[in-house]
């Protein structure tokens, strides 16, 4: 018999939904990405090694707050920037799942 994977896969009904270091990283390859700049561009001018911003932006490792500072700074964004971009990607998978807005989950804990 076989053991129940964990964590669940991510495409996995299981899942409880969309890791923050899964989404950071899919965010900070696509603002990477749309700024035309390259992997070893952005982790030089962070002072980080390609490789480490490769595991960053494929979700593997959890960096600390410096480490997402410097790349984010390589990248010409902001934190604000960066965390409204996370928390659309955030609401949107949660829509996916349980079509249910922000605000009308805010407004129903309210009455």
């Amino acid at each position: 018999m076989n053991a129940p994977r964990w964590p669940p896969a991510r495409d996995s009904p299981q899942h409880p939904g969309p890791l923050w270091r899964h989404v950071l990283g899919d965010r900070l390859r696509g603002l990477r990405h749309e700024s035309g700049k390259s992997l070893g561009e952005v982790a030089r001018r962070a002072g980080v090694s390609p490789q480490y911003l490769s595991e960053i932006e494929r979700g593997l490792k959890e960096p600390s707050s410096e480490m997402i500072a410097a790349v984010m700074r390589a990248l010409g964004i902001t934190l604000v920037d960066l965390t409204l971009d996370i928390a659309e990607s955030l609401i949107a998978a949660q829509q996916s799942v349980q079509p249910v807005s922000l605000r009308q989950s805010t407004v129903a804990l309210a009455a």
